[in-house]
């Protein structure tokens, strides 16, 4: 599936899991990806993975993949991001506002007074950056507004179910909201703004987990969508029809059921399951409008 009118892209946070996964579906499709992140030198994450390993990997699946250091706690890093895009492609068709902060303990068993205060870097990194990235980024999302651009705002079932703890979930129901604000004040201008919800993914966390206790993990593996799906879902609905992105703007949209919907598989042909029964489905809000 190429990428019309050779879409450019940006990932925030692709240096490993989703992030990457993201990325590399968009290179199959062909767009142009900024691959963004602090993992520059092999081996300085104990995952493993880095931007330059994740852009070469998006050139060579088809597309142009351009790395980029940047720490999204900083604004000015954001800022220099986006004018680097625009000075080099004229234009951005989508961003994906991807990266987040993950302490050390989010999955620890205990309440939330019983682990560290680390878990406050969610906000800074998921739902503040998110904000500033998309603020810096819509004067150039505007630019191309012909070209129907759109923001992908990554959310999850932690927003509607107590997942990982009140940090946690306050960062997702936050990034939900926003979404739907967001596309309210982005209505009139050409711009689609939408949360996604991925399922349990393979990413290498989450493995390096399953690997530790395959037996108790047994049930969930086969229910595990690819990182990768994620990205394929966002570039169908980003090179399908103008209207499939306008109707959907300002909602929070569960990736298995938009992937059913848009005639996506994951990357071994399943067919993904939606998790809305066990954990719940994304809210609503009001229609009013109080400016």
């Amino acid at each position: 599936m190429p990428a019309p009118q050779n879409r450019v892209a940006i990932v925030t946070g692709a240096s490993r899991g989703l992030g990457k996964g993201i990325a590399l579906a968009l290179g199959d499709a062909g767009y142009t990806v900024y691959v963004t992140g602090r993992s520059v030198a092999p081996g300085s994450h104990d995952l493993g993975g880095t931007i330059g390993e994740t852009a070469a990997a998006v050139t060579e699946r088809g597309g142009t993949g351009i790395a980029v250091v940047c720490d999204h706690r900083d604004d000015a890093a954001g800022a220099a991001l986006v004018e680097q895009v625009r000075r080099e492609r004229g234009g951005l068709d989508l961003l994906v506002n991807n990266a987040f902060a993950v302490p050390d303990d989010i999955t620890a068993s205990g309440h939330f007074w019983e682990k560290s205060l680390d878990a406050v870097a969610t906000f800074d990194v998921g739902l503040r950056s998110t904000y500033t990235m998309t603020w810096h980024a819509t004067p150039l999302l505007l630019d191309s507004a012909a070209r129907a651009p759109l923001v992908v705002n990554i959310s999850g079932f932690g927003a509607v179910c107590y997942l990982h703890g009140p940090a946690y979930g306050a960062v997702k129901a936050g990034v939900d909201k926003m979404t739907h604000d967001m596309a309210v004040d982005l209505a009139d201008c050409g711009v689609s703004v939408i949360s996604l919800w991925p399922g349990l993914l393979r990413t290498e966390r989450t493995m390096r987990v399953v690997d530790a206790d395959p037996d108790l993990y047994a049930d969930s593996l086969p229910m595990m969508e690819h990182p990768e799906l994620t990205g394929r879902v966002i570039a169908a609905l980003d090179s399908g029809p103008d209207g499939a992105k306008q109707e959907r703007s300002g909602r929070a949209l569960i990736g298995a059921e938009l992937a059913v919907e848009l005639g996506v598989t994951d990357v071994d042909g399943r067919v993904p399951l939606s998790r809305r029964e066990l954990l719940g489905g994304p809210p609503t809000y009001s229609d009013a409008v109080v400016r």
